[in-house]
């Protein structure tokens, strides 16, 4: 097996700090990196819509000098006849030197790179985590503000189905002294295993509904969509997506340097006459991405074998006999063969969580 990126906390902050550094390497001396992947083969099997992290993978393996093999659409893979995931890895593993992969059922590119003999990429699963999101995130950051620690960074929308803001508070809880300022309707609210994560850190960190009032304290602010292919309930969708939308009038209570960012799509929630402000961050935020992409494939090919996932390392797993995950996105429900796998995270009130989604349950 060859190591995989399924989650950010897989990475070090060592080893985060070593792929932006190799990042503005790049962005320096491109020419430098021109050969590095030839003869090297990237696949992208997205299984779920996208334009900007598909084509930024692409991007970054066509300009390392390597190939692209792939598919955009679930209907055009052999998914549509039923095929499992982990067959799915296991194939494309015969054909491509490295996999990227996107997939709306949360936890399937874990269990894709259980199967896979090359390594395998994260690109965003359902409502879980998005690590290379995380990773064009965090350049952007550290473009901007030449550092990570003693900053105040605000996450404002969809905190609840948001992956993107779940992998980078996940990231920046380790580095020191970084306050977060979560904003959202009550709705919407950071999942709890994500605020577990932020106090075993000893993170300070604040919830409130105001954006007017949290905008004069905050470094950067992280923007999202209220995302409607998340909801089960379309009304519910329609009640709140439209909850804040940031205009140039309330840009105005800001501080002078805040960064404003956001993951991208973006439908009303960023005015855009914001585009033209100085601190409007997202646009580059996709350049990024490609740069800290071309940092990952670089470092992903250039390990040799593993004897694990450090995404199952970090897990404490208990014995599951008899549990089941009843998250209904979680890839344990398309997948029946999967083995129900938990790991422990409250032990004086028994609560667990799925190995695949994170999905909490009490047993």
């Amino acid at each position: 097996m060859r190591r995989s990126l399924i989650d950010i906390l897989d990475l070090s902050t060592a080893e985060i700090d070593e792929l932006i550094k190799t990042a503005m390497d790049i962005i320096a001396k491109p020419k430098k990196y021109a050969k590095k992947c030839q003869g090297k083969k990237l696949a992208t099997l997205f299984f779920e819509p996208s334009t900007r992290t598909r084509l930024s993978f692409e991007a970054a393996m066509l300009e390392l000098g390597g190939s692209v093999i792939g598919f955009s659409d679930a209907n055009s893979s052999s998914a549509t006849k039923g095929e499992s995931i982990a067959d799915t890895a296991k194939v494309i593993s015969c054909y491509a030197d490295i996999i990227a992969m996107r997939h709306p059922l949360e936890g399937a590119p874990l269990v894709a790179g259980l199967n896979a003999t090359v390594p395998v990429i994260n690109a965003g699963d359902g409502g879980h985590c998005h690590p290379t999101q995380t990773l064009a995130d965090l350049l952007t950051i550290y473009r901007e503000k030449g550092t990570f620690d003693n900053l105040t960074v605000g996450f404002c929308g969809d905190l609840k189905y948001g992956r993107t803001v779940h992998s980078l508070i996940g990231a920046l809880c380790r580095y020191k002294n970084v306050k977060m300022v979560l904003i959202s309707p009550e709705e919407l609210k950071l999942p709890y295993y994500v605020i577990k994560e932020m106090n075993n850190h000893g993170v300070e960190f604040v919830e409130t509904t105001d954006l007017e009032k949290a905008l004069p304290t905050l470094d950067a602010l992280y923007m999202t969509r209220v995302q409607r292919e998340r909801f089960p309930d379309p009304t519910e969708y329609e009640r709140l997506k439209d909850c804040y939308i940031l205009t140039e009038e309330k840009m105005k209570l800001a501080k002078s340097d805040t960064s404003v960012l956001h993951p991208l799509p973006r439908v009303n929630e960023i005015s855009v006459q914001i585009d033209k402000d100085e601190r409007a961050c997202y646009f580059k935020q996709v350049l990024n991405g490609k740069y800290m992409r071309m940092a990952l494939i670089l470092k992903l090919l250039s390990e040799g074998e593993v004897e694990n996932l450090k995404y199952i390392e970090r897990c404490e797993l208990v014995d599951s006999t008899g549990m089941v995950c009843t998250n209904p996105k979680c890839i344990t429900k398309k997948e029946q063969e999967l083995p129900q796998s938990f790991k422990i995270v409250d032990k004086e009130h028994d609560i667990h969580r799925c190995v695949y989604c994170e999905h909490k349950l009490k047993r």
